[in-house]
């Protein structure tokens, strides 16, 4: 199966990009804080209420944001080889798009993960967030095959 000419990322890959995603938050984002507040915790009980939302909410939220924009997806989704982009033209989203997806991501997990479940049995494997922004994620096509 296809979209506009490139195969879209199934389940499997997209749950690696994830599972590699959440560890390198962890090891580059949630210890360094921890080194420098004392708390594991991003959205710790004895941080001002500016820093619980700024490291809990901003924070992943500017870093996941900036990674769509400039490499079209987060450093998980670049290891697996796969890349977000716009459903209808195929380049990357813009960034209303992208932040339509970042907060549809909420709609994917509300049911029980059903959004994301539902990738593995969509004939385009999108999710819900997929479908509610206009995006899919694919399979990377080279530099060399885009000119």
């Amino acid at each position: 199966m296809s979209m506009f000419g490139v195969t879209p990322a199934g389940f499997i890959l997209r749950f690696l990009a994830v599972v590699l995603d959440c560890l390198l938050f962890f090891l580059f984002v949630t210890v360094p804080v921890a080194l420098v507040s004392g708390t594991i915790s991003l959205a710790g009980s004895d941080n001002p209420i500016w820093m619980n939302i700024g490291l809990g909410y901003l924070l992943p939220f500017i870093i996941t944001l900036w990674f769509w924009q400039k490499y079209l997806g987060t450093p998980g989704k670049l290891m697996m080889g796969i890349q977000i982009v716009d459903m209808r033209t195929g380049r990357k989203p813009s960034v209303f798009k992208s932040t339509l997806r970042y907060f549809a991501y909420l709609v994917s997990i509300a049911p029980f993960f059903l959004g994301f479940i539902w990738i593995a049995f969509d004939k385009n494997k999108r999710g819900f967030h997929d479908y509610i922004s206009g995006t899919a994620v694919i399979k990377r096509v080279p530099e060399y095959i885009k000119r």
